[in-house]
């Protein structure tokens, strides 16, 4: 059996902080389904995240009694996973993510890819 390399979980922004803020049942169901994410596995309750191109932005989502939960993140880069985004969905209407929490998502993507490629240069510099 081939034993995968954990990746490092990176949080972009406030994202860490919100998803502190989530009911505690949420909150293990998220970490758990990062972890598996974190092992190069998909849990059954992510899916791929519409609206961003290739398969790389996930969501994870979650039903409490008090509402649908939701955790962004990224797949899309070698050197870690990234969180982007953790949120309680309010709008009674639809299953379409708030035009405000996309326009988030694209800006903390963008922020990933930054730190993505710092990572990347620094690994570079290690090796040689």
């Amino acid at each position: 059996m081939v034993k995968r390399i954990q990746k490092p979980l990176y949080w972009v922004g406030s994202s860490k902080k919100d998803l502190i803020a989530l009911p505690d049942s949420v909150r293990r169901f998220f970490g758990h389904a990062l972890n598996v994410a974190q092992h190069g596995e998909r849990h059954d309750a992510t899916k791929v995240l519409k609206g961003f191109a290739g398969g790389g932005v996930l969501e994870i989502i979650k039903d409490d009694a008090a509402g649908t939960y939701r955790a962004v993140f990224t797949v899309r880069f070698e050197e870690a996973v990234f969180v982007l985004h953790c949120f309680q969905k309010k709008s009674k209407s639809g299953i379409e993510t708030p035009k405000r929490d996309v326009e988030m998502i694209h800006t903390r993507l963008k922020m990933a890819e930054a730190i993505a490629r710092e990572l990347w240069n620094d690994k570079g510099k290690k090796q040689n």
